[in-house]
């Protein structure tokens, strides 16, 4: 292990931030960073006392695709110090505050971890509600440091949820302001501190649990925390360049981009990347498929995520590099080894298909004047899903699951479901049957999806 100063305090331990934040670091140290990582164990059972046996050290399996080729990268990662139990040992964690060394906080708490919890009042001995634990945090610092404006940290919080930097911050000022902490501390928060918007893109399937001992054996050496991921890495920070001073990303030789503006990488991501998954996985499970790489090696399948990211989701907005984007999507999607689970990817879809799908429905309409063809079949093969599936294995919000088990029960006419389902503001905040010519187009689809099954409509659909 190096002897490197604890530079960064990484928010969560798992599979997602070692194989990117801390393969980042490592990156970074081999080009003179010079700093290590404390990392923050996320929930009260975590991988803490395994990353503490073993130094912090761990090996990031790069697997998959890369323009083309077949590459498999083993990295030995050494940058990560040693990992705190908060839930166990709170003050060893405020005690972090007090580090002059201390730049950076990176956090992956899950999409549901940047939230406001009324339960988390000053007094309390433990938070453990993020945001409350940051603010916490700030506020040791912000005291031992006598509010020195240099002391202040970059928070770069890695949840997938859209300006993630700016509802992060709101969040930690209203606890301060609750907990009535003083206006100096409010002044540091604002004046010091960096919350940027961030965008992560790196798909992680963590420990390879059927073939560990086979590649421990290869590594010679055993390692608890093997942790698989893809090839492709994109980090987009939405700052000012001069948190670069501080944190030289640009010497990582990774895709990172710090810019004024990440909209455009989001809707690309989102759009593209998300859109794709949304738009084929509700069809794949139906059609007997388990995995990504699985449905994108069917011909069919293929036909169908291709024809609906190139003919309905790119026309739909502007960005750079979109074609190269898409190409890079579709080879991320066969990989043979990340084994990613349709129907993990299925949960909580009625959020996301509002989120990655219906934008480019509505745009497509708006600019074409006319339903776009795989998009409203994608609709009405999540509908179906739900349908099928609402008490075997669909799993999302209860009020969503409430909402649409209302539908199926009190509806007959299955034309009435489609419009049901589009019509229930609690599902969508919207009737969907106002968008022009999207209801009937749904329900020729849904309608053909009951009429032939799912494998046979979707052979329709792509050579129509």
């Amino acid at each position: 292990c190096n002897n490197f100063p604890e530079r960064i305090l990484m928010f969560g331990e798992g599979n997602f931030l070692r194989a990117f934040a801390g393969f980042i670091v490592e990156r970074l140290n081999q080009n003179g960073y010079g700093g290590n990582i404390v990392a923050l164990q996320g929930i009260e059972k975590g991988l803490c006392d395994i990353i503490n046996a073993q130094d912090g050290l761990y090996t990031v399996i790069e697997r998959g695709f890369e323009k083309g080729n077949v590459i498999e990268r083993y990295s030995i990662i050494s940058c990560l110090k040693r990992c705190i139990n908060p839930y166990a040992c709170y003050n060893e964690y405020l005690s972090v505050a007090k580090n002059p060394n201390l730049q950076v906080v990176i956090s992956n708490t899950t999409e549901f971890g940047i939230c406001y919890d009324e339960s988390e009042k000053k007094e309390n001995a433990i938070h453990k509600n993020f945001p409350a634990k940051l603010t916490h945090l700030l506020y040791e610092r912000y005291k031992y440091f006598n509010g020195d404006i240099e002391k202040g940290l970059i928070i770069l919080p890695c949840e997938l949820i859209d300006k993630n930097g700016k509802k992060l911050y709101e969040i930690v000022l209203r606890y301060a302001a609750e907990w009535e902490l003083e206006k100096g501390f409010l002044s540091w928060l604002d004046s010091a501190n960096i919350f940027a918007n961030t965008l992560v893109d790196r798909i992680v399937s963590g420990y390879p649990h059927g073939e560990a001992e086979e590649i421990c054996n290869k590594l010679g050496y055993n390692d608890k925390l093997l942790d698989v991921c893809e090839p492709f890495l994109l980090w987009v920070i939405e700052a000012d360049k001069k948190i670069l001073n501080k944190f030289p990303l640009q010497n990582s030789g990774l895709d990172i981009v710090v810019t004024d503006d990440l909209t455009p990488y989001r809707t690309r991501k989102v759009r593209i990347l998300n859109g794709a998954h949304t738009i084929s996985v509700p069809a794949g499970h139906i059609c007997g498929f388990e995995t990504v790489e699985q449905m994108i090696n069917d011909n069919i399948f293929y036909k169908y995520i291709t024809k609906g990211i190139f003919d309905e989701i790119i026309p739909t907005f502007k960005g750079d590099k979109l074609n190269e984007y898409a190409l890079d999507v579709i080879e991320r999607f066969k990989n043979p080894y990340l084994n990613h689970k349709l129907l993990s990817i299925s949960l909580n879809s009625i959020s996301k298909f509002k989120t990655r799908v219906l934008p480019s429905i509505k745009d497509y309409v708006k600019i074409k004047d006319k339903a776009p063809y795989i998009l409203t079949f994608s609709l009405a093969a999540l509908i179906y899903f739900y349908q099928t599936g609402i008490d075997k294995f669909v799993n999302d919000e209860a009020k969503y699951i409430s909402e649409l088990k209302n539908i199926f029960n009190n509806h007959t006419e299955q034309e009435n479901i489609v419009k049901a389902v589009m019509q229930n503001k609690i599902l969508w905040e919207e009737d969907l049957t106002h968008i022009k010519y999207v209801e009937k187009a749904v329900t020729d689809h849904y309608l053909l999806i009951l009429k032939k099954g799912m494998e046979k409509a979707l052979r329709e659909i792509v050579y129509d």
